[in-house]
């Protein structure tokens, strides 16, 4: 590709490149720019959120630049406090290797792991002394640190900033120096730390590295960031029916914004689908096939339409809902508390969420609605049944 019909690749689904000017200049070098992504696995799925700035990596990987994803299993364990009101509790070295294990698995579904680089940023932070801490800390002044918005709202708000939020942006710079990024790919909310980078880059001679932001992507709530503490989110792991109905969920405002952020069509052929397509729920279904087929297939993109037509539009029961056992830890005397079936399946954001769902009438077994919110049953008497919660998520129970 040319020059420009790179940058125009670049550019889409992002919000700020600082500087396109040093993109371009990086380009014209003609040689494969290293390219970096730092995720820190504190959850065990990847979101289609997180899926963003993955797919903007897995972009310069096709443009046949270096991909680099750096997992940090070191910074985790610290807390990245991008947006945070309060400390985050730190994860234990175990939750972190738990969580970098199922995602490492789900990475391959949007980049080509052959040929991405992947580094553990434990092998170089895990290994500073102290004295090497103290030099890296004289790098940078508490006065740029907390020019943070997060942390000047905390400051504001009379609420504690620990010492260890203070050194992440700088654990995080070090990560572009050790592995001398070209460019660094973030969300909006990483634009401090990548720009700390920079500055780290230079003190230590090298090259500042060009920082790309993308947007974040907004749940199936319709309000705050997709996340998996939320519950709003969609996984790549889903099931088709469970990603497809999902999918289907999203307020029509969010529409266009997860065409682009989260399929590859092409922007003027969305645009002109919106506009010819008076009913938003037609072009909900082309955008849920989409990211179906993305991860699932084309077939079970189709499979997926159909059984949300059959299911939803014909008002249909499912016959072949996703089956799901009864977990003993759901068991009060023997019995079964729905909500706290409901919270283990994976159907409600937590416990208190599914008795809030019941309370609204959003949950029903084999069409029957269940209000009571403390509603038990013997285990037998809800095998073979199927358990529906809000508009779009069945259970078989076997």
């Amino acid at each position: 590709m040319t020059i420009e019909q790179q940058l125009a690749v670049l550019r889409r689904g992002t919000t700020e490149i600082i500087s396109e000017a040093d993109l371009r200049k990086k380009l014209e070098k003609g040689t494969p720019l290293r390219v970096k992504l730092g995720v820190d696995p504190t959850a065990k799925h990847v979101t289609l959120g997180w899926a963003v700035v993955l797919r903007k990596l897995r972009d310069f990987q096709r443009l046949g630049h270096t991909a680099c994803l750096i997992i940090g299993d070191f910074t985790a364990m610290i807390g990245d406090p991008s947006g945070k009101s309060k400390t985050r509790p730190q994860l234990t070295r175990e939750e972190v290797q738990a969580n970098v294990d199922a995602v490492m698995e789900q990475v391959g579904a949007i980049l080509d792991r052959s040929k991405t680089e992947i580094y553990f940023n434990k092998d170089w932070l895990g290994k500073m002394t102290f004295e090497d801490v103290i030099r890296l800390s004289s790098r940078y002044t508490v006065a740029r640190i907390l020019e943070r918005d997060d942390f000047t709202k905390r400051l504001a708000e009379h609420k504690p900033i620990a010492m260890h939020e203070i050194m992440y942006p700088l654990c995080q710079g070090m990560d572009s120096v050790e592995i001398n990024a070209d460019v660094e790919i973030g969300g909006n909310d990483q634009k401090f730390n990548n720009l700390v980078g920079r500055t780290l880059m230079e003190q230590y001679g090298q090259e500042p590295q060009v920082v790309v932001l993308c947007p974040l992507l907004v749940g199936t709530d319709g309000t705050e960031k997709m996340s998996q503490s939320l519950g709003n989110y969609i996984s790549v792991i889903d099931t088709p029916n469970d990603m497809y109905g999902k999918t289907m969920s999203i307020p029509d405002s969010l529409i266009e914004n997860y065409f682009e952020l989260a399929t590859d069509v092409p922007m003027d052929e969305v645009k002109q689908l919106l506009a010819d397509t008076p009913n938003p729920r037609d072009a909900k279904r082309r955008l849920a096939r989409e990211i179906v087929a993305l991860y699932h297939g084309a077939d079970a993109a189709q499979e997926a339409d159909d059984y949300f037509i059959n299911t939803f539009s014909k008002r249909q029961q499912p016959v072949e809902a996703e089956e799901a056992s009864i977990p003993e830890a759901v068991l009060e005397n023997g019995q079964v508390m729905l909500a706290a079936l409901i919270g283990s399946l994976g159907l409600a954001k937590s416990n208190s969420d599914a008795r809030r769902q019941m309370q609204a009438g959003a949950v029903s077994l084999d069409s029957e609605k269940v209000t009571d919110p403390t509603a038990k049953f013997a285990p037998d008497a809800l095998v073979g049944k199927t358990l529906k919660v809000g508009k779009h998520q069945f259970r078989k129970l076997v």
